[in-house]
């Protein structure tokens, strides 16, 4: 299968380079939230779901989105069923009416909203959420296979260079600091 070099996004939001199948469907896409992407709110308020993101919630059955803000970072967590299964099966193995399942509930579910997208695939985010992840005009969408990420644009930048350093310095602890890694991947 042939793979070619394409610019996602449309006029007016700023664009990631990727790697598409000579179909024209990006790789992952159809199985994973894989990429960053980064765009403007419009006057609005609205800001436009990645065409890759739209395409992972639509084969998952779902028309907009799930988003609740993340617990230990300034960003909101989103994704469609397949996120919202997960969250019900970490829920489901604590016993019915125990503290443990009732916090997990009210911390997980109490919080999150339901996106609707409109016909262009836009949202609107809430002033809560937009306030937890310190967005005002500008919004990064960070893909993490099972779900993605919504970050103001310098605040991710920063966490995207931590965790970089962080995986930099785990592998060198766990090769030991060898010139190839597992299959041959370079440091």
């Amino acid at each position: 299968m042939a793979i070619r070099s394409a610019t996602w996004g449309a006029a007016g939001e700023s664009t990631r380079t990727g790697f598409r199948l000579a179909s024209g469907t990006p790789m992952g896409a159809m199985e994973r939230f894989v990429s960053q992407f980064t765009l403007r709110l419009d006057a609005k308020g609205r800001v436009s779901i990645p065409a890759p993101f739209r395409a992972v919630l639509a084969r998952d059955g779902f028309d907009g989105l799930y988003c609740y803000p993340a617990f230990d970072r300034p960003a909101l967590d989103a994704g469609g069923n397949a996120l919202m299964a997960e969250i019900d099966a970490l829920i489901a193995r604590f016993p019915p009416y125990s503290e443990e399942r009732e916090q997990f509930s009210a911390a997980l579910y109490s919080p999150s909203e339901i996106l609707k997208m409109d016909a262009e695939g836009r949202v609107v985010l809430s002033e809560p959420m937009k306030d937890h992840a310190g967005i005002s005009d500008a919004v990064a969408f960070a893909g993490l296979g099972h779900k993605f990420q919504i970050w103001e644009p310098e605040r991710f930048r920063a966490e995207l260079a931590e965790a970089t350093e962080k995986v930099r310095a785990l592998k060198k602890q766990l090769y030991g600091g060898a010139a190839q890694g597992p299959r041959g991947a370079r440091e």
